[in-house]
């Protein structure tokens, strides 16, 4: 099997569930992000910026439409020495105004994802996938961008069958294209 990585951004705290404002103590893409470590195994890695988002979910909301806009890229608490030794990277984020979070954009910026099967998978109340993978073809255009996995985010908590049945057959999907 293929080494993998699972790197993903995630919000707990205030988040929109269903129409409500409910306070999540685990983030649902980080919820996502275990299921599919426990399926097929894998380092885990969280992306988390240092500037912390605000705890209200509407003014989280605001900050991230206008880091969008700016085309920001936030700094990171840590980052992974290489990438190198991985074939197969799951990346998991929650879909901001229609794509990923900045912070998301910053890891990627930093690491060289050529010859690598980049596995997007992100939580949403909504939109799923958005434009996030025609931006990670762009991001990266010598990894091999499969196509994503969109988890409703109010029932992320129960999406473990789901989420192992799909992250299985995409880490078969990415060995068949390695003995090719």
């Amino acid at each position: 099997m293929a080494n993998i990585l699972i790197a993903y951004f995630s919000r707990k705290g205030q988040n929109y569930v269903n129409g409500q404002i409910k306070n999540l103590a685990k983030g649902n893409t980080e919820r996502v992000a275990e299921f599919i470590q426990q399926a097929v195994g894998g380092d885990l890695f969280e992306i988390e910026t240092v500037r912390e988002y605000p705890e209200d979910y509407t003014r989280c909301t605001e900050a991230a439409k206008e880091e969008l806009r700016a085309k920001a890229r936030p700094e990171l608490k840590n980052f992974l020495d290489s990438v190198d030794g991985y074939d197969t990277v799951f990346l998991g984020y929650p879909n901001w105004w229609g794509t990923m979070p900045m912070a998301v954009y910053t890891f990627l910026e930093n690491y060289d994802m050529s010859g690598k099967t980049l596995i997007p998978f992100c939580t949403h109340e909504g939109s799923g996938m958005g434009i996030s993978g025609r931006e990670l073809k762009r991001i990266c255009p010598k990894a091999d961008v499969v196509r994503g996995l969109a988890i409703h985010g109010a029932g992320a908590a129960e999406s473990a069958a789901e989420v192992s049945v799909w992250a299985r057959g995409k880490v078969e999907e990415a060995g068949r294209k390695e003995r090719k």
